[in-house]
């Protein structure tokens, strides 16, 4: 069984995600940690993001700047486009190949912000959205990022809104920090999940 957990920046999937991991026998694949890993010097996707975005995207060690980036892409959607498409197929086929390393009776949980726009949404077997209020994923991204609050709204702004994946998830999670809650909705949405075998 693939799950799909996804969700705009700060909704909170990292908490759904350590809740079952607690609770469930899962395999987090976590996208972004894979982003990270492919960042490192030499990497082909390094490569690729030099050639598209030029040399001053890497600092003096060659690995990613990170923050630069960011910069750029929320700056503009072309960009962030071109960089999307580039990072997609690098990280799906890692993401190939960790589930195909878990057994059959584990969970295979894919952590992924940009589920749908990578397409990674086909190989679940179900899609759980994580959505939360605009103020308190802003306060999230700020504390997270080390980033000031003008910066986290443009992030946000950028990207999906709760509505889109109350529409297109089969579950949805409101993580507001109430997590004696979030483990009740957890649990009843797993049984639902058992119950239909997938």
């Amino acid at each position: 069984m693939i799950i799909g957990i996804t969700g705009s920046s700060g909704a909170g999937k990292s908490t759904i995600c350590e809740t079952l991991k607690k609770n469930y026998k899962v395999k987090i694949i976590n996208a972004d940690k894979i982003a990270k890993k492919l960042s490192k010097k030499g990497t082909s996707y390094i490569i690729d993001i030099i050639k598209k975005f030029g040399k001053d995207i890497v600092n003096e060690e060659g690995e990613l700047k990170r923050k630069k980036l960011a910069e750029i892409i929320y700056s503009d959607p072309k960009k962030r486009e071109e960089l999307n498409s580039c990072t997609f197929k690098y990280i799906k086929k890692e993401i190939e190949k960790e589930i195909k390393k878990i057994n059959e009776d584990t969970i295979a949980v894919i952590d992924a912000p940009l589920l749908f726009e990578s397409e990674l949404n086909k190989i679940c077997d179900k899609v759980i959205g994580v959505i939360s209020r605009k103020e308190l994923q802003i306060e999230r991204i700020v504390a997270r990022d080390n980033i000031d609050y003008e910066q986290a709204e443009k992030r946000l702004a950028a990207q999906k809104t709760n509505e889109f994946y109350i529409k297109n998830c089969d579950d949805i999670i409101e993580n507001n920090n109430n997590l004696v809650n979030i483990e009740k909705i957890i649990q009843d949405i797993m049984k639902k999940y058992e119950a239909n075998k997938f």
